[in-house]
């Protein structure tokens, strides 16, 4: 009898009705601390949503799962975001990235609406504001594009788009609507993914900080924590912008960087804001020129610590505050605030919502999200191991995208076949043996 088999916990069946706060006591966070050793099927290491999202999957389809978090869950970028999420539907030839936003959202509407987890997931839309008559026209032409390709999204006048959210700059050139877009609480949503995983039997290991990773001679790994040691048959990197010095553990070099994020709030206001809300300025700018080269990945707003552009995102909170970011910039692991990014951020967000003009910063914060230096995500197998396999690379999406990326590579390890959507985020295109 293994370790695993002799100090596991019986599977529980997933309960619909099992709220975020009832769910908390259901995490085996202690479940094996007398114990210094335990063997697993599938190891998981990284308790952001998209490893909460695959643990969750694989433990509903039967696989042994433990999921080691060097924090607490949520602690990284998946708990630091604005909280929007989803793209344009389906579309009528799906790919990866219909896949991943739309796929997305019904796995929010499932684990809120027919498993009871508080997540303050609503469908709100996203209305993105146009400034000049240059993306004006590029946006004219990318919705055209859209509708004829089956997305959702459309051209809106700055009359029409104050009829969805009444604070929107009439004096803007117009608004481009995504319908299909929506908004959840960071925290809530990833420890909902969590608590789901440990309540379909998934082990949830918080304080776990990964110090090593050994092939085993016969199969598997052995993954060494302050705590004892852990062996898999299965292994799964989900450490967002830590994927670098975790695969070097394994002697692999993982094109993954740390792009440092920042987002600021208001205190709390009356419900004012009802809509995520961007800018097309960024979409318009990276159409151009995206800025990749050999060390930076596409799409960021600096680049050698100059800014290129100006990105922006926002929404207003459930408990009335309202907050936005935007800066995506390449800093190695630099994570503190920079104030002069917060207040580019929030004159930009004044410029489409007038009304944050007389509201000053209550605080501010940062966060690390995991760009891959192609700009595609690496979501399978990474074949110069054996049973190795990785979901990251999910840029400053992560969190829409996160939960149907883990679903994609739950069915892969369970069922052993690669679905054909997740080609281009093959990671063999890109990782390699260190030097």
């Amino acid at each position: 009898m293994s370790l695993r088999q002799k100090h596991r916990i019986p599977r529980r069946r997933l309960l619909k009705g099992l709220g975020s706060l009832a769910a908390a006591s259901t995490l085996p966070a202690t479940a094996w601390s007398q114990v210094s050793g335990f063997e697993t099927d599938v190891l998981i290491i990284g308790g952001g949503i998209a490893g909460a999202s695959t643990a969750f999957h694989l433990a509903e389809q039967g696989r042994d799962v433990v999921l080691l978090e060097r924090g607490e869950i949520a602690s990284e970028a998946s708990g630091q975001n604005m909280g929007g999420l989803g793209g344009n539907g389906w579309g009528s030839n799906p790919n990866l990235l219909s896949y991943l936003t739309a796929g997305g959202v019904e796995i929010f509407k499932r684990l809120q609406i027919d498993l009871g987890y508080d997540m303050e997931f609503r469908k709100s839309g996203t209305l993105t504001a146009i400034h000049t008559e240059e993306q004006f026209e590029f946006n004219q032409d990318r919705v055209i594009r859209l509708r004829s390709e089956g997305y959702q999204v459309e051209l809106l006048t700055p009359r029409e788009a104050r009829a969805i959210e009444p604070q929107a700059n009439g004096d803007l050139l117009g608004y481009v609507y995504a319908p299909e877009r929506g908004q959840a609480d960071p925290v809530k949503s990833t420890r909902a993914f969590a608590q789901a995983a440990a309540a379909a039997g998934a082990q949830i290991r918080t304080g776990e900080n990964v110090v090593s990773i050994t092939p085993l001679s016969r199969e598997g790994y052995a993954v060494t924590t302050a705590t004892g040691e852990y062996r898999c048959q299965i292994l799964v990197l989900a450490t967002g912008a830590w994927c670098g010095p975790v695969g070097n553990m394994l002697g692999l070099d993982i094109p993954i960087i740390p792009i440092r994020g920042q987002m600021w709030a208001t205190a709390p206001q009356p419900p004012r804001v009802f809509s995520t809300i961007g800018s097309a300025e960024s979409s318009f700018v990276w159409s151009k020129d995206n800025g990749a080269d050999a060390s930076h990945p596409p799409n960021l707003t600096h680049k050698n610590a100059q800014r290129l552009t100006r990105h922006l995102y926002g929404r207003q909170r459930k408990n009335g505050e309202v907050i936005f970011g935007g800066d995506r910039e390449s800093l190695g692991y630099i994570r503190h605030p920079e104030q002069a990014g917060i207040d580019v951020n929030k004159a930009h967000a004044t410029e489409v919502l007038p009304l944050l003009s007389g509201l000053p910063i209550s605080r501010i914060w940062s966060g690390l999200m995991p760009f891959s230096l192609d700009g595609s995500p690496l979501i399978g197998k990474i074949s110069l191991r054996d049973s190795l396999f990785i979901v990251s690379g999910l840029s400053s999406s992560g969190f829409g995208r996160g939960p149907m990326a883990g679903k994609l590579l739950a069915d892969y390890i369970h069922t052993g076949h690669m679905t054909q959507v997740l080609n281009e985020s093959d990671p063999d295109r890109c990782v390699t043996e260190t030097a």
